[in-house]
């Protein structure tokens, strides 16, 4: 039995290097990747932003609820001011939630927030929210952060909504990894 040319395996081992590269390149893009299909597509229950509400408002009245949570360990009391409201498709409505920082040093968290059902996603619009930074309170603040959204009137042309009465707006609050930024450090100049 004769032994491939070099050449062959040369081109052989490029090609295994080259798909090992390619296969660990995909796996750090996998996260980032499907997060912007969830936010491009409102899968899993994603909700979605926006600049502006739509011009007229919709027909449909629907009642959304407002859940709160935090992670473990993170000793902040986080709660909406309102338990639910009843919003017609279009309209816009502010909401607000108090959080308050239990611990006796300031942490930074950042808040994950999906709706359910998972389908209405992609008709929940977020104008403005505290969810699309990360959060800082000093030692035992309190905070009301607001909410401003709208329900796309497009949900009451999509069948899979047809059923849909209620919506849950759910935040649950993890304390970010990093140390949180006291105003003294904040106005340090980096470098």
């Amino acid at each position: 039995m004769n032994a491939p040319p070099p050449r062959n395996r040369r081109f052989a081992a490029f090609t295994a290097l080259a798909t090992a590269c390619l296969m660990l390149g995909l796996s750090f893009a996998a996260v980032p990747l499907y997060r912007a299909f969830c936010a491009a597509t409102g899968y899993g229950g994603t909700t979605q932003r926006a600049e502006v509400a739509p011009a007229a408002p919709g027909k449909r009245v629907l009642t959304v609820r407002f859940d709160s949570n935090v992670g473990g360990g993170l000793p902040w009391r986080f709660e909406p001011e309102t338990a639910q409201i009843s919003l017609r498709t279009g309209q816009t409505s502010t909401v607000f939630y108090r959080v308050t920082n239990e611990a006796d040093h300031p942490i930074s968290a950042t808040a994950a927030y999906n709706v359910t059902p998972d389908q209405a996603g992609s008709y929940f619009d977020k104008i403005s929210c505290f969810c699309f930074s990360e959060q800082t309170l000093a030692a035992h603040e309190t905070a009301e952060w607001p909410v401003v959204f709208f329900l796309d009137p497009a949900l009451e042309k999509d069948d899979s909504m047809a059923g849909v009465e209620q919506l849950t707006l759910s935040y649950t609050f993890f304390e970010s990894k990093q140390p949180a930024r006291t105003a003294q450090d904040a106005q340090k100049p980096k470098g």
